[in-house]
């Protein structure tokens, strides 16, 4: 018996010892090439610790001077850029070899993941060349009306609130007042959830980013993406693609029987099913888009365009809150700029409020919706300047938060100050010291009509209310460790007062 135990003890010693071992090499990818990193922490390395804007931060935050930091995702080696030139490189310099995200996607059983931001190559390319010009200022100005009666509808709906109460989630207000944006826009539906706050749009839009699926499920799916496929695995519950794939079938069949145009996103998408393109690049003809690919694109607008838009204005609001001179001078552009436009809010009337537009880009500096950017090296990289290469299929982060919140960048980082965007001071920055919508050939398509909504809404709200912190206020603001788009852990409530 005697005898037996001591076997198995030396067996579990041999084993440990060999996961030991096995874990000690990998973790020295980095430390054997010269490059720094964070210590990793067996088995999940050091990129799985807590929410990613602490986790990207504290590597970022051991950054030596030289282009990256080594971070690992389990075993797997990521770099994480620290130095602008090199972040200039990967986004636009050698983009050609930095094109792909590598995101999970199944469009064979789970269609609506094969949109723009999660394709890589042919696929991804083709998708850009057909919906840029949805996204031009032409376009974006047909669709300006319908988010101004949306914000009329708002102002309309916060009214009647605020007769029960003057103190309201503006995280919520902002989120049902940009899911009806966007679902007027990308699919020419009336969703009202500033009435009904529990209709399917903002149901299926909170599950978005409720995510059911557990952490090795995620980690299958980075890690090993073949076998996630062969195992059927979904990013979302089944209804949603079922929803998805409903409303578009539906609202493009309604429009072809009926020869409905309009100018929003639906109609381009319509558009696209019905007329093949063609890439000037290569002078070809791309295909047109199946029911699919065009539920996939919606699916993206709809979960993009709502949830980063909408938090950039509750935290724009808490700001102003917190800073009431900023408030009233804001409110001052406004008024003015409206009154010589004899109170009509046209698209003319929002491209001159500068400093409205200062607001927004101060507070998507300090509250990033995206925390980080993703790439991965499609062929093997020697990084400039250095005699490091990094390997092909390897991951890089850009931590887009940690540049933000940089102090050798933006002196006192955590102060909100519009004034670091006027024409001078952008013009005295690095290019890269703002990444609030990415940068490069694949940075965010609809950074217009994201800009534009929150424009309008912001413009709206101001002009109408007075905005402060009361009691259910917090401060210091206390961040989700859940959601993977920055935002307050429960909710963001704030005294408004009706002008």
């Amino acid at each position: 018996m005697e005898c037996s135990l001591s076997l198995f003890a030396v067996i579990i010693v041999g084993l440990t010892s060999l996961v030991y071992l096995f874990f000690k090499r990998k973790f020295s990818y980095w430390a054997n090439r010269g490059v720094k990193q964070l210590e990793p922490r067996i088995p999940v390395g050091n990129l799985l610790q807590k929410h990613f804007r602490t986790i990207i931060g504290n590597i970022y935050a051991v950054k030596d001077g030289s282009a990256f930091v080594g971070g690992y995702f389990f075993t797997k080696p990521v770099v994480v850029a620290t130095d602008l030139d090199f972040v200039q490189d990967i986004l636009i310099r050698d983009f050609n070899n930095f094109h792909a995200r590598g995101e999970y996607n199944n469009e064979e059983v789970e269609p609506i993941t094969a949109h723009m931001f999660s394709l890589d190559g042919p696929k991804w390319k083709s998708l850009r060349v057909k919906f840029s010009p949805t996204f031009s200022s032409g376009k974006l100005k047909f669709m300006f009306p319908t988010i101004v009666e949306v914000s009329q509808r708002f102002r309309e709906a916060l009214d009647e609130l605020l007769c029960a109460d003057n103190v309201q989630d503006v995280k919520d207000l902002s989120a049902r007042f940009t899911t009806d944006v966007i679902g007027s826009c990308a699919f020419g539906i009336e969703c009202n959830s500033l009435k009904d706050p529990d209709n399917e749009f903002r149901k299926y839009g909170r599950m978005a980013f409720q995510l059911k699926i557990g952490i090795l499920t995620r980690a299958l799916m980075m890690l090993f993406p073949a076998a996630a496929k062969i195992f059927r695995l979904k990013v979302f519950q089944e209804d949603m693609t079922e929803f998805f794939m409903r409303i578009v079938r539906e609202t493009v069949e309604y429009r072809q029987t009926n020869k409905i145009k309009r100018n929003d996103f639906m109609n381009s998408l319509i558009e696209l099913m019905n007329t093949s393109t063609r890439d000037s690049d290569t002078n070809t003809e791309l295909e047109k888009l199946t029911l699919e690919q065009a539920t996939a694109q919606a699916f993206l607008f709809f979960i993009a365009g709502f949830e980063t838009s909408s938090t950039t204005m509750m935290f724009t609001l808490y700001e102003l809150a917190l800073n009431q001179d900023i408030q009233e001078k804001a409110r001052k552009e406004i008024e003015e700029i409206l009154k010589k436009y004899e109170g009509d809010l046209s698209y003319e009337a929002v491209k001159e409020m500068a400093y409205v537009d200062q607001i927004i880009n101060e507070a998507l500096r300090k509250y990033t919706p995206v925390v980080a950017l993703t790439r991965k090296a499609v062929d093997n990289y020697k990084v400039r300047n250095s005699n490091v290469t990094i390997e092909k299929g390897t991951t890089i982060l850009i931590p887009a938060y940690a540049i933000h919140h940089d102090p050798k960048y933006y002196l006192d980082p955590e102060k909100f100050d519009p004034d670091r965007f006027t024409p001078d001071q952008i013009k005295n920055r690095h290019p890269m010291t703002f990444l609030g919508f990415g940068d490069g050939p694949r940075n965010c398509i609809g950074l217009r009509f994201g800009t534009m909504q929150t424009q309008i809404g912001l413009i709206t709200l101001l002009k109408n209310y007075r905005f402060e912190v009361c009691s259910k206020t917090q401060i210091p603001m206390k961040f989700s460790e859940t959601n993977p788009i920055l935002s307050p852990e429960d909710g963001l409530h704030l005294k408004i007062e009706k002008l």
